[in-house]
């Protein structure tokens, strides 16, 4: 059945419906018409979702893409102290743990044989670290494994390597380049609002360094992803901006990759636990979340063409849902997916393709495996049914963050007491 969205905007209120067929008309929408969708209420919030998908349809078609990858959090210690974290600790609790080179290129290889195309590598800034760490790490996995792509290390991470190497960014990003990285998740951003970051995670990159790595990294050849942690203690406005930011940066290096709005994990997060913040609140609501995946499709319409919902933070039927509002990528597998799970997210740590595919076809869309940067590598149009070496694995394969974190030879080791 065909909607025709133009007859139903005639029910809409007047500014809602001049902003909605401006996006249809392909028309760049600012950050003050995005916050008025943001705040649509009855059949409006539904044109949203509406119009959102139409863009999602003309962009990129009914292909919803996945990328078969693992994830893999090599150290829990962190010399910063995020109020949204409960993944990092402290050098002196008991649960910190770090995984030496040799069981990261493992854990590299396995996920490999098992078909992944990607490892995404992120973790704590352990203190005292040597400059070269994070260049050994991607040496030593691509010495092993040449044709693994690494889609490694935040902007956060970025800046720290480069201050304990003592040199630029963008030097420490060449370097970067050279050791292996092919793209960086373009995570630590969570809200690019200065005096926002400094009441939520002080002493985090700042607004003008993330910048700075971003926009380095784009200017050599590495790309990067894109993203927002909301529904914690900012306000909508802040999100519309944010939004508008990363669509002038991408109007200036064309780098993104994609968009990920990232739902705030509440439960275990130390800033929502202890009540740092007057009104925090637990995520954002089921409305919230369509909304915001629906205005990011719409103000970044004509500048990046994916929006990625993050299964483990939403959960398999609400990403199933954001398929028809902007959505067109499923994300990763992830394999081992701790940071979300540290945080208190109940929606696993693996997500197998074959169970990808499955609920991309319960919505009528065509499920598609993908590479880092979008290079379709398959697409699954009819009823065939296939198995891959990932979906036969057990779910105790890989073990859990709460294991990872009790195992005695990874604990973490002081190097100040050496």
């Amino acid at each position: 059945m065909t909607i025709n969205i133009d007859s139903l905007l005639k029910n809409a209120d007047p500014i809602v419906s001049d902003i909605l067929n401006n996006a249809l008309s392909e028309k760049e929408i600012s950050a003050d018409e995005g916050l008025v969708l943001f705040n649509a209420k009855g059949i409006d919030f539904h044109l949203v979702g509406l119009v959102a998908n139409e863009l999602r349809r003309r962009r990129v078609g009914d292909t919803v893409s996945y990328v078969v990858n693992r994830n893999i959090n090599f150290t829990n210690v962190c010399i910063k102290q995020c109020g949204f974290c409960a993944f990092s600790r402290d050098f002196r609790e008991e649960e910190g743990y770090f995984l030496p080179n040799e069981e990261i290129v493992r854990r590299a290889k396995e996920a490999y044989q098992l078909g992944a195309t990607e490892v995404c590598i992120q973790a704590g800034l352990p203190p005292d670290m040597k400059g070269d760490m994070y260049e050994n790490i991607c040496k030593d996995i691509k010495k092993e494994i040449p044709d693994i792509h690494i889609h490694g290390f935040s902007p956060e991470e970025i800046l720290y390597g480069a201050t304990r190497s003592n040199v630029s960014i963008q030097d420490f990003l060449k370097r970067m380049k050279d050791a292996g990285v092919d793209t960086l998740p373009g995570t630590s951003a969570e809200i690019l609002n200065q005096k926002l970051r400094d009441k939520i995670s002080p002493g985090r990159i700042s607004v003008k360094d993330w910048e700075t790595v971003i926009k380095s990294a784009h200017k050599i050849g590495i790309n990067t992803t894109s993203t927002m942690m909301f529904g914690h203690v900012e306000t909508l406005e802040d999100r519309v901006k944010h939004i508008a930011k990363l669509r002038n940066i991408q109007k200036e290096t064309r780098g993104f990759t994609e968009f990920v709005p990232l739902n705030f994990i509440h439960t275990e997060a130390p800033m929502y636990k202890h009540e740092l913040h007057e009104g925090i609140r637990q995520g954002g609501s089921g409305n919230d979340v369509l909304l915001t995946h629906a205005v990011a499709r719409i103000m970044l319409n004509n500048f990046i063409n994916n929006i990625q919902m993050s299964w483990v933070k939403e959960g398999q039927k609400m990403s199933q849902l954001l398929l028809m509002w902007g959505a067109n990528d499923f994300g990763g597998t992830l394999i081992n997916e701790s940071i979300s799970t540290s945080a208190g997210s109940e929606y696993g740590q693996l997500l197998r393709p074959k169970e990808i595919r499955r609920m991309v076809k319960e919505m009528r869309r065509i499920p598609a495996e993908r590479d880092t940067k979008y290079n379709i590598i398959k697409k699954f149009e009819g009823n065939e049914e296939m198995e891959d070496k990932l979906d036969t694995v057990t779910d105790t394969q890989f073990g859990s963050y709460v294991e990872l974190i009790k195992i005695n030879k990874f604990n973490y080791k002081n190097p100040r007491k050496q």
